[in-house]
């Protein structure tokens, strides 16, 4: 089973619902004892760092996320849950999880695109990732694939964590992590097929590194 953390930070239904569009089995919850014994956790979220970086302090859900990536456990952070993983956003001044290095930061107002245009943030919209690194997330899922963003911030983790980046007025990391913790700025579960994949994807790397325990 795949646990979907419940931090009062939304989104959780849409991930649960295309985990079930898959078959995989899932639960939203808050419960340490649940996270502790999933085969992997799914770390969403939209909102603001502040308000989700007190969220989890008060449940104690902070300790558990530490717990889990120091244990190993499988964890993938969507959106929100890939910025404060991070060691602190400029969202709030907010100090965040630190199991990764580095700070999340917000697009510049006078963003253009390349023709020129005004790129206006938030950024909402399909958009392809580059590869940087490989990665088992992108298994099987074409390189011209498209994903869904919503976001005014975008993660910048320390280039050794980079997998992919997008450009949207300027170059952004939309992918980061290593094997068994990663983190996505896009919404997979919002974003068609190639979301799914890597949701699946997500998932059997699951099973596996159970069954190599």
């Amino acid at each position: 089973m795949l646990a979907i953390l419940d931090y009062k930070a939304g989104n959780q239904t849409s991930v649960r619902r295309a985990l079930e569009h898959l078959a995989i089995p899932c639960a939203i919850t808050a419960d340490a004892a649940i996270l502790e014994s999933a085969r992997g956790i799914i770390f969403p979220g939209v909102g603001a760092a502040g308000q989700a970086m007190r969220a989890l302090r008060a449940a104690g859900l902070d300790a558990v996320l530490r717990r889990a990536v120091a244990a190993g456990q499988p964890l993938l952070g969507i959106c929100l849950g890939c910025q404060i993983l991070l060691e602190r956003s400029e969202e709030n001044a907010t100090p965040c999880l630190g199991v990764v290095p580095g700070i999340c930061r917000r697009f510049e107002d006078d963003l253009r695109q390349e023709d020129g245009s005004r790129a206006p943030v938030p950024h909402m919209g399909w958009n392809s990732l580059r590869a940087r690194a490989s990665c088992r997330l992108l298994a099987g899922i074409e390189p011209a694939a498209e994903f869904y963003f919503v976001h005014s911030y975008y993660a910048q983790p320390d280039p050794a964590f980079v997998i992919a980046t997008t450009r949207y007025g300027r170059e952004f990391c939309s992918l980061y992590g290593r094997d068994g913790l990663w983190a996505a700025q896009f919404h997979p579960e919002k974003s068609g097929r190639p979301g799914l994949a890597l949701l699946r994807n997500f998932y059997d790397y699951c099973l596996e590194a159970r069954h190599a325990q």
